[in-house]
């Protein structure tokens, strides 16, 4: 099931406002500083919940509403040869701004399915082309996957969005949205538009969330690595509200603490909207992540398991946030995941 052409009626908002979740080879997080064509026909998707009131514009069902477009994917330094792919600096666009990322394009016959990749949260300061997810870049196009690794907006040669932090970062969804429909768009024979998989790590895992609550039907299958809460809220308090970060004064008093706006804080979280998910969902998480604690992923897979969707969650014995000792089995059954929902 997917939505079709470079219109999507759908982005998500990132689940975490300021995080310091990573993954893989992501850099300790630091709290984050203020910054300034398809065959198929469109799938329907279930409409936004109706609201008495004008949705506000930093809300899921604004962006449930919203008309998305990506496009214009274009390859230009190579970064990469190897025996089994080739690794290019790529840019494309999402709604209006230039995205920077990296692409591996596995050698032989095609076309390949196509994943776009999430990264965890990096200094946008620090932050360089690709990096996140070196590790899943290399062993997914070295199996037959054409990889995108998007690097959001703010970040290395992509165009900048002042309004990012305050706006809780959904650009950052918006972004992934915007890659599966530029790889779609695309017209390259390497690339089957009709087989697209999503994988997130830590914040990024939040992304997978947001689009698959967002924009049902773009992937055909998910996998989030440890990502964080599915409560924007509760993000904002265990990453930021606890170092004093200054961002958390403007946030409440743009929209209000849970207290004082529920209603904000239900419209922000992909947990009200587990029932618009329609792709399968994998969540890796380790049961000694102090990053992002794994009570939070148990709480999302309970609350799709309970709306009857397809989600799987894997536990590791003693694994952390950044997946080292234990990587090998989870890609493994990562790519057993994919090759099931996308070959």
């Amino acid at each position: 099931m997917r939505i079709r052409g470079t219109a999507c009626a759908a982005a998500g908002l990132t689940l975490v406002v300021a995080i310091g979740c990573t993954g893989g080879d992501d850099e300790a997080a630091p709290a984050p500083k203020k910054t300034s064509a398809s065959t198929r026909p469109p799938t329907t998707t279930p409409a936004p919940s109706p609201s008495r009131k004008p949705v506000n514009p930093v809300s899921l069902p604004a962006l449930m509403e919203k008309k998305h477009r990506g496009s214009g994917l274009r390859l230009g330094t190579v970064l990469a040869r190897t025996g089994a792919y080739t690794g290019y600096r790529v840019t494309y666009e999402s709604n209006g701004l230039t995205i920077s990322g990296l692409m591996n394009i596995p050698r032989g016959k095609g076309p390949f399915p196509a994943l776009v990749l999430a990264h965890g949260y990096i200094d946008p300061a620090v932050y360089t082309t690709g990096r996140g997810l070196a590790r899943e870049q290399d062993l997914l196009a070295r199996n037959g996957y054409v990889v995108l690794h998007t690097d959001y907006r703010n970040h290395a040669a992509s165009d900048d969005d002042p309004d990012s932090d305050i706006n809780l970062r959904l650009g950052y969804t918006e972004d992934v949205i915007g890659a599966a429909l530029a790889l779609r768009d695309s017209g390259r024979p390497e690339i089957d538009g009709d087989r697209l998989g999503l994988l997130g790590r830590s914040m990024g895992g939040g992304v997978v969330y947001n689009t698959l609550v967002v924009a049902p039907g773009l992937f055909d299958a998910a996998v989030a690595f440890a990502p964080v809460s599915s409560r924007p809220d509760e993000n904002i308090d265990h990453f930021q509200r606890s170092e004093n970060d200054p961002l958390v004064a403007e946030i409440d008093a743009r929209y209000g603490t849970p207290e004082d706006n529920p209603v904000f804080w239900r419209e922000v979280s992909p947990r009200t909207y587990v029932d618009r998910v329609t792709e399968p969902l994998l969540i890796h998480h380790g049961t000694a992540d102090d990053t992002c604690p794994i009570v939070w992923s148990e709480q999302m897979a309970a609350a799709l398991s309970a709306a009857g969707k397809r989600v799987e969650l894997r536990k590791y014995q003693g694994e952390g946030h950044t997946f080292y000792p234990r990587w090998t089995a989870s890609m493994d059954a990562t790519m057993d995941f994919f090759s099931r929902h996308l070959r």
